[in-house]
């Protein structure tokens, strides 16, 4: 009797669609042999399957402005199918295990999932996912700084000087030309981000390098906290207090609405000092719909809502009560995913402003 196809990975994605220009969240399930994706977890049938014999994966997808994470699957008809992820780790993860999957199909084997840790330096290359982690390091990592720039303040920031200061003392390159080469796929791959006019214009094909060895070409990560302050009709301007924490965590979440008591999908950004939980449209839309104040708030398991609109919530469902008596109903995906996130609010409420 043949085996059912090993379930490698699962979990939210942002799909675009086959006919039209719309992306919307969906439950992505990786095979050893396919793609599945649900409109919703608790579906028995899936949407539809794309087959991985044949594929190709290319990641970063650049081919939508600002839809930042996105990856490219190549079905072996040569259909494009586009996915997003909620932030750059996830996406990164799910390259990594479907580049994984189309090597096992290919050579004949099984998929491994020990065989997916990735090392800080290949043999012959450099691999750009841990050189990031590395870089972000806390401890020995690149330092985070605020800025000042035409009269704009910069805010968890730091120069393109910096950037290959780091690399060289790091020993991930000889010299300061290699570094402006390793600086610009960073930038490239969207593992760095331009912070003002200078890197910008650079980044847009506007000097000899994408990368600017300068003290006043500024960058940051993604979803580090950056914000710019200033009279600008710049787009990184945001003035608003709750978006000056760092994040702590991110991912995508079912969150039951107020009013109609239905579950939608949502992004989640959790920041601490000050700690507030935003959730944003998965599909679309730097604004978030929503902000949770966390100081002071209670969050707890919940086992039962029965007066709600719900999937199967078995394990799954916890709530947040604010210091306004406010209450909100959100879904994780698995019970060890509900824990990570009831730890991390609990730390953030505690600790934040």
């Amino acid at each position: 009797m043949e085996r059912e196809p090993m379930r490698i990975r699962e979990g939210y994605l942002v799909k675009k669609g086959s006919m039209f220009n719309t992306w919307k969240p969906m439950w992505v399930v990786l095979l050893e042999d396919g793609i599945e994706f649900y409109k919703r977890k608790a579906d028995n049938s899936p949407k539809g399957m794309i087959p991985l014999k044949g594929s190709s994966i290319n990641s970063p997808c650049q081919d939508f402005g600002k839809r930042m994470f996105v990856f490219k699957l190549t079905a072996a008809k040569q259909q494009d199918h586009f996915f997003q992820a909620a932030y750059l780790e996830e996406r990164d993860a799910w390259v990594r295990d479907i580049k994984k999957a189309i090597r096992c199909i290919d050579g004949g084997q099984r998929f491994a999932r020990k065989s997916t840790r990735k090392s800080v330096r290949l043999p012959e290359t450099i691999n750009l996912s841990a050189l990031y982690l590395s870089m972000k390091d806390p401890e020995k990592g690149i330092k985070e700084l605020k800025l000042e720039k035409d009269n704009k303040v910069f805010n968890h920031c730091f120069t393109g000087i910096a950037v290959i200061d780091w690399l060289v003392s790091s020993n991930a390159i000889r010299n300061r030309k290699e570094g402006l080469m390793l600086a610009s796929s960073l930038l490239s791959e969207g593992y760095l981000q331009p912070a003002g006019d200078t890197s910008k214009a650079a980044a847009e094909g506007l000097s000899d390098t994408p990368f600017l060895d300068l003290s006043d070409a500024y960058y940051y990560f993604p979803d580090s906290g950056f914000f710019c302050e200033g009279n600008s009709s710049d787009d990184d301007v945001v003035l608003k207090e709750e978006f000056r924490g760092i994040v702590v965590k991110q991912g995508c979440l079912l969150k039951q609405g107020h009013r109609r008591k239905n579950w939608k999908v949502r992004k989640f950004v959790l920041r601490d000092d000050p700690a507030y939980l935003h959730y944003y449209d998965p599909a679309g839309g730097e604004e978030p719909l929503g902000a949770i104040h966390l100081r002071g708030c209670v969050v707890t398991a919940v086992e039962d809502m029965p007066d709600s609109k719900k999937y199967d919530v078995d394990n799954i469902l916890f709530e947040i009560i604010t210091a306004d008596e406010i209450h909100y109903y959100l879904q994780a995906a698995s019970s060890a995913e509900r824990t990570e996130w009831i730890k991390a609010i609990q730390a953030v409420a505690r600790t934040g402003k």
